[in-house]
């Protein structure tokens, strides 16, 4: 290669070179501006506006009782206690109501293996209360997709009503009385089902006692 290739080739090398670095310094300009409205001054402020406009959800809606926390209104709780009322059961591990492993069984309606859960369970609430001869509410016996869900059907609470009543020793009247105390309706009269936040009533039947 003679003098002047090797000046020309020089030249487009250059040429090249300074026009990436035109390119490539933008891009880190605007890669680090991006990166601290979105991953910095974006959450906090949403994060700011949350807390002072909501502070409750913002916190995570969080129950406290006597000054401890006992849980959170929006996750779950594995009730096992006769005394109290069950949940929906939860597919996520290594322990069910892990709000750390959100999950669903990812079980269709073919798969033996639900079949198999759904009678297990079945066959645990006729156990818990022989006498109880009233269909078994879906959500009693099968899994919500977050494995989390706090809340249960009416139908649901007053299927149990029974077995916790006689666990407490209390009146049946005054445990369905409570489940309709503390069942949600729909919003604005239409918007979701009617529910039952398990371990708001729960709380509230260890305050009746």
């Amino acid at each position: 290669m003679n003098a002047t290739s090797k000046l020309s080739s020089m030249g487009v090398q250059g040429a090249s070179q300074a026009a990436a670095g035109g390119v490539l310094r933008p891009a880190i300009v605007v890669f680090a501006v991006l990166t601290a409205l979105t991953g910095l001054a974006y959450p906090l402020a949403v994060t700011g506006v949350a807390h002072a406009v909501f502070p409750d959800q913002a916190s995570g809606s969080l129950v406290a009782r006597d000054g401890k926390v006992v849980g959170s209104r929006l996750i779950g709780q594995n009730f096992q206690d006769p005394k109290h009322f069950w949940g929906r059961p939860s597919a996520t591990s290594p322990m069910p109501d892990n709000a750390s492993a959100s999950s669903g069984s990812n079980q269709g309606p073919l798969n033996p293996a639900l079949a198999d859960a759904v009678k297990g369970r079945v066959e645990a609430l006729r156990a818990a209360d022989p006498g109880n001869t009233a269909p078994v509410s879906v959500d009693l016996v099968t899994a919500s997709a977050s494995g989390l869900d706090p809340h249960i059907s009416p139908a649901a609470a007053h299927y149990q009503a029974a077995r916790v009543a006689r666990a407490r020793g209390i009146p049946v009247e005054a445990v369905n009385a409570l489940v309709e105390q503390h069942t949600e309706r729909p919003l604005a009269g239409f918007l979701g089902e009617p529910r039952v936040n398990v371990l708001l009533l729960n709380l509230a039947l260890d305050e009746k006692r």
